[in-house]
């Protein structure tokens, strides 16, 4: 088999997992998955989150993925696709896992970027984070980050429209 296809396929996985993991961010776990998402965005000093088992969900699709182009597991019916999905799907979970949770909330290294895309990173989800509750917010992706002006002025206009509780100490 060509190395292009399977190649391909898990790098458009990786990118169609940021537009599903911003659209499960935005309307599941500020929505109905709020219950699990929530200690995310309060203080804590514990290891684990319960936002932690979105991360099993993740890994149950990707796995799944696995299974299901695994002719061992499904003999002539395997899809050899789901293989590379799968794939892709663990590889932007092994990416969310070091830039979310280690680059931007520190959670396993101690770095602080001083330029670049990676503050930007760091400044957009801080701006996420800057609102109360599960009502309004920005930056909802996870690697690709929108301008800390753009996202700093929209958390001023949701605040202004009564849309997000925005807390002041960053000055939205």
């Amino acid at each position: 088999m060509n190395i292009l296809a399977p190649l391909s396929i898990v790098i458009a996985s990786i990118l169609v997992m940021e537009w599903v993991a911003w659209a499960s961010h935005k309307y599941i776990m500020h929505g109905f998955g709020w219950a699990w998402h929530r200690d995310h965005h309060e203080p804590h000093d514990k290891a684990l989150e319960k936002n932690d088992l979105f991360g099993l969900v993740g890994a149950a699709i990707s796995i799944s993925m696995f299974a299901l182009g695994s002719p061992m597991v499904l003999g002539a019916d395997a899809w050899w696709p789901a293989t590379w999905i799968g794939l892709g799907v663990l590889g932007y979970g092994i990416i969310y896992t070091l830039v979310h949770d280690g680059l931007v909330h520190q959670r396993y290294f101690k770095y602080v970027p001083r330029g670049g895309y990676a503050k930007r990173l760091v400044q957009a989800h801080k701006l996420h984070h800057a609102t109360v509750g599960k009502e309004g917010g920005v930056s909802f992706g996870f690697v690709f980050a929108g301008d800390p002006a753009k996202l700093k002025a929209e958390l001023k206009r949701q605040r202004e429209a009564g849309i997000a509780v925005v807390r002041e100490s960053l000055g939205a």
